[in-house]
């Protein structure tokens, strides 16, 4: 294979004329756009520990009150893309914000979509469009794109949660904007993850006929999906990844355009090697402690914390109780790379 020509190869007064017209060339740069075999990766396996950054989260509580910040967020960003540029990965940004007693974060609504993974605390809520949900650890709530939301808190204590947005990527098209509104009337109806859409398999009757919502459900107790990966444990073969997908009750789609949501249980001592993927993401640990191996760095995780996933990593995760099952939440950008037509999944055996 030859090698490509350097911008040094030509003579400055042609560089010159091409910076004059705003142009360059291609080819002393196509291997960094166009790299054999894998992308070129900026991210890193990163871990942020929750007991290392929770007191500067409870202290910006203190020296910060809700109405100077909006949002009270402190933000996972990932050192190989820049601490600037607010990315946990090329397209996932997360936050961990924290809400007290008594505090509202006021009603608005974004280009971007965002989830909320309640990490600490009861007594919050967010009401979408009118529907208010409850937040309980490991609860999800989906507050998609163009939707309105606000958040309160009337427990006690401080609440906390894990936000992951698709912003890295809504921003880098310069599409991503905010839209304050007054506060929401809240509907006479219950959360709908309590009444239309308790068991998988069903759905109202009213829906068979009617224009289906594209967000019919936005929250997803952490109960309901722990028990089922709990029933599915009991069906899957030693050697099959404990693997639920949230998504759409109505249409088995995933939830989201840009984002996807699934959930993990590793059983006591289980060593999981799942395939490796084109998609980038991000891991929370609901319960239990382990190490995971990405290319080659052993991250030790416990409850609480979260760490990134390049794309095309080399995974291994390790369960270090041998009596407790370990729960993780993932966030990923597969379905973005399916609609846009290059999501891969590599069956062969990692070798980390």
């Amino acid at each position: 294979m030859s090698e490509l020509g350097t911008l040094e190869d030509l003579p400055l007064d042609y560089r010159e004329a091409l910076t004059d017209l705003n142009l360059l060339p291609l080819w002393p740069s196509l291997r960094n756009v166009l790299p054999y075999d894998i992308p070129m990766r900026s991210t890193e396996a990163t871990l942020w520990r929750y007991q290392d950054l929770r007191h500067l989260l409870i202290q910006a509580g203190d020296l910060t009150p809700i109405e100077k910040a909006e949002r009270r967020v402190l933000v996972l960003a990932n050192p190989g893309l820049g601490l600037d540029n607010m990315k946990a990965t090329p397209t996932i940004y997360l936050g961990m914000q924290l809400i007290l007693p008594n505090e509202v974060a006021p009603n608005h609504r974004h280009s971007p979509s965002a989830v909320r993974f309640v990490v600490e605390g009861s007594g919050g809520f967010t009401t979408v469009e009118g529907e208010r949900c409850p937040m309980e650890k490991g609860d999800l709530i989906l507050t998609p794109s163009g939707l309105w939301h606000e958040h309160g808190h009337d427990g006690d204590g401080p609440v906390v949660w894990l936000d992951a947005l698709d912003l890295p990527l809504v921003y880098s098209v310069e599409a991503s904007y905010c839209i304050e509104g007054a506060p929401q009337p809240l509907s006479n109806k219950l959360d709908a993850s309590q009444t239309r859409y308790k068991r998988a398999g069903l759905l109202p009757y009213s829906s068979i006929n009617q224009q289906r919502k594209p967000y019919p459900l936005v929250r997803f107790p952490w109960k309901d999906v722990r028990d089922a990966l709990i029933s599915c444990e009991k069906d899957a073969a030693l050697d099959e990844l404990v693997h639920l997908a949230y998504v759409n009750p109505e249409t088995g789609e995933e939830c989201l355009p840009i984002l996807g949501f699934s959930a993990l249980m590793l059983r006591g001592g289980e060593l999981a090697t799942p395939h490796r993927r084109s998609a980038s993401a991000v891991i929370h640990v609901i319960e239990g402690s382990g190490q995971s191996l990405i290319d080659g760095k052993t991250i030790s995780w416990d409850e609480g914390d979260t760490f990134a996933v390049p794309t095309h990593a080399n995974i291994q995760h390790q369960n270090q109780s041998s009596s407790r099952s370990a729960f993780l939440f993932m966030v990923d950008d597969a379905p973005m790379q399916r609609k846009l037509g290059f999501y891969e999944e590599f069956t062969e055996k990692n070798h980390t």
